[in-house]
């Protein structure tokens, strides 16, 4: 370790996004801002299914924004997860409804990690182009793969067993599922309409996300990845969801930031705009330090999945920690900074803090990735063995 630190040049590194970048932020912000508006939010929580599947076709085929991180040789647009992310913090500005979690944050960066196959292959261009759609049937630790806990049994080509509170898993036209066999724990892909798969609604705080628990009874399945590389598949899946969900919250809150500061300027209580009083301009000073930092952290996890920079097990755990407690602080305050009349049901600022509130769980809470992140940099730190922090520089 010492080696390592006296080879690091005195050189930061600062990220900046490239012209093609931020035209594809504008691209996505105009597309979302004409299908994800509120009031098409509101009606698509209420249909079934509950997101627009000629809007998701048209993000895969006409923007191709679900398969941007995909290599070329994969059937995606060659980009970079950088690229990937811009693409989620502005779809997660507008709450966008579809099954992104499901498919773009978890099943897409699998199948890209798991070996060519023909299953494969096919499905993985399908949920590129947006044909289809996937969730992640796939029971995690606080955002990290644990063996012991798959509880879904393989023989041969059925599996059985049940999986609770699947993301996504309700409009899914197929389901990834880790299943333990003869040989150890291996990815399955199943047909969600397939005989043996009941896919049972749960009641749930954000309605523009969906959950359900889904039994499978001697159900179909193909494999996708065996045991000498499911955990690999998985670990790698999960990292990409969680730096994802990370940016999603960003976008989010940032949103949430504007909202408020447009509305202290116009609201006036005694004669003034409320954003003149010390209280709320100190309120919302906190709330931009809150979204600046959570896109740093969130942004540092993307740079180190695409080039190695850090280690993406600790730079996603940071993310995760930061992004989920700024996401829920943010939300709080807005509710307060537009007199609490943010939790009506007419106000757009309580279907954020509901959006908030259920990110700050999924992929394991602010608490647990505080406690990884500690295991990982102070356990076993000693005056010789100074943990590394990352430079900009690639390993």
């Amino acid at each position: 370790m010492a080696d390592k630190l006296a080879e690091q040049t005195v050189f930061q590194a600062e990220y900046r996004f490239t012209d093609e970048q931020a035209q594809l932020r504008d691209a996505v912000r105009k597309f979302s801002a004409e299908h994800f508006a509120e009031e098409k939010i509101r009606a698509l929580m209420e249909s079934d299914p509950p997101f627009d599947a000629k809007v998701w076709a048209r993000l895969g085929g006409e923007l191709g924004v679900l398969g941007l991180s995909v290599p070329e040789a994969d059937g995606g647009v060659g980009g970079t997860l950088v690229d990937q992310a811009v693409a989620i913090e502005e779809l997660g500005a507008r709450l966008a409804c579809g099954p992104l979690f499901g498919t773009v944050y978890l099943a897409i960066p699998a199948l890209v990690a798991a070996s060519s196959g023909s299953t494969r292959d096919e499905l993985l261009g399908d949920l590129i182009e947006g044909r289809r759609t996937a969730a992640f049937a796939v029971v995690d630790r606080a955002g990290v793969f644990d063996p012991s806990a798959v509880s879904v049994t393989a023989d041969g080509d059925a599996i059985s067993g049940t999986v609770s509170q699947v993301v996504d898993g309700g409009i899914a036209d197929v389901l990834l599922v880790a299943a333990r066999g003869a040989g150890g724990v291996a990815l399955y892909a199943v047909d969600a309409s397939a005989d043996g798969v009941e896919r049972a609604p749960l009641a749930t705080l954000d309605l523009t996300r969906s959950e359900v628990n889904v039994t499978f009874s001697k159900a179909p399945a193909t494999l996708i990845a065996g045991p000498d590389e499911a955990a690999r598949v998985l670990d790698h899946a999960l990292q990409v969801g969680a730096a994802l969900l990370a940016v999603e919250q960003v976008g989010a809150a940032q949103h949430l930031l504007d909202l408020s500061v447009e509305y202290a300027k116009s609201r006036l209580q005694f004669g003034r705009p409320i954003g003149s009083f010390q209280a709320v301009k100190h309120r919302l000073a906190n709330l931009l330090v809150d979204v600046e930092h959570a896109r740093s952290t969130a942004y540092h996890a993307i740079w180190a999945l695409t080039d190695g920079s850090d280690d993406p097990a600790l730079a996603t755990s940071i993310a995760q920690a930061v992004c989920s407690a700024a996401g829920s602080h943010v939300a709080a305050d807005a509710v307060q900074v537009h007199g609490g009349i943010g939790f009506t049901w007419e106000h757009q600022a309580h279907l954020y803090f509901k959006r908030a509130a259920t990110n700050a769980v999924l992929l394991g809470s602010a608490e647990q990735h505080r406690e990884r992140v500690a295991a990982m940099v102070l356990d076993g730190a000693t005056a010789d063995k100074v943990p590394w922090v990352a430079d900009g520089t690639a390993v």
